[in-house]
């Protein structure tokens, strides 16, 4: 199986957007830098490609130009094991970014964000269907994902 590695346009960002990622996730780094050369199309020196690594995932940045942005038709998701996770990532990457609903937020380079619990697909795929339909209510109305307010919610609880 070939080894697949997000790529992620900028336009001059790739090595302060690589810092910042590497500086949110731990056991995170950069592993390379490469360099437009005389070839161009930017001028020689500049960086051409950030290769780096958010908890041994891969993912390569380039300095491609102002042509392309990121949109929310792709987005990276964070997993979150509690609430106390959630918090750090949502705080972390929506710093000078924008929040979203339903755990969405775009970072300050405009890059899209999910941060889920890891229970949100067990309480979105309850066997109970009326649990799911509290849950997922619940969850359209908020923002930054609420876990405790998401159980309430699935349990009929929530006041």
């Amino acid at each position: 199986m070939p080894k697949i590695t997000p790529n992620l346009w900028f336009d001059t960002q790739s090595v302060e957007a690589a810092e910042f990622y590497c500086s949110v996730f731990p056991n995170s780094r950069i592993t390379n830098i490469t360099h437009y050369t005389e070839a161009g199309p930017r001028p020689a020196g500049t960086v051409l490609t950030v290769e780096f690594e958010l908890d041994g995932q891969e993912y390569l940045a380039i300095n491609g130009g102002p042509e392309f942005t990121f949109d929310e038709a792709i987005s990276l998701a964070v997993i979150c094991a509690d609430q106390e996770e959630i918090d750090h990532y949502w705080a972390r990457l929506s710093e000078g970014g924008e929040e979203g609903p339903c755990g969405w937020l775009k970072d300050k380079y405009g890059l899209s964000w999910q941060i889920v619990p890891e229970a949100m697909a067990g309480l979105l795929q309850d066997a109970d269907p009326a649990r799911a339909t509290r849950a997922m209510r619940a969850m359209l109305g908020m923002k930054k994902l609420d876990l405790a307010a998401l159980r309430a919610a699935a349990d009929g609880t929530a006041g």
